[in-house]
């Protein structure tokens, strides 16, 4: 047994409401619906879902500072550079000789890594 299990992911943002918003945009995600009767306040984390089930549930955690050093862990997408550069991602470093993938930041400086669809 080990000491431990993969729960969730968990991105932290100064604006975690809008940050939710964008992610879910860029990967298809959505809010994770409220139990009934539950009320969300907005100064709370936001949980958002892949609605196939498929990926991880991802938290969008509200905090005060901003993003100062590189991710020491981020995530790895499959995807287009161009429609989320479009969608407001920066290129960090772009895809090079000595890398098969492109490294993009969300617009809070969040990076992560986008490599090319399969087939």
């Amino acid at each position: 047994m080990s000491a431990a299990r993969f729960k969730d992911l968990v991105l932290d943002a100064i604006d975690h409401q809008g940050l939710a918003d964008w992610w879910c945009t860029a990967l298809g995600y959505r809010r994770r619906p409220e139990h009934e009767g539950e009320v969300r306040d907005p100064t709370w984390a936001v949980p958002i879902e892949d609605p196939t089930g498929a990926g991880p549930l991802i938290w969008i955690n509200p905090v005060p500072e901003t993003k100062v050093l590189k991710n020491r862990m981020h995530l790895d997408v499959w995807g287009s550079v161009d429609e989320l550069v479009a969608q407001g991602a920066t290129v960090v470093r772009p895809l090079e000789d000595d890398i098969d993938w492109h490294v993009l930041a969300d617009p809070e400086g969040n990076e992560f890594c986008v490599f090319a669809p399969r087939g």
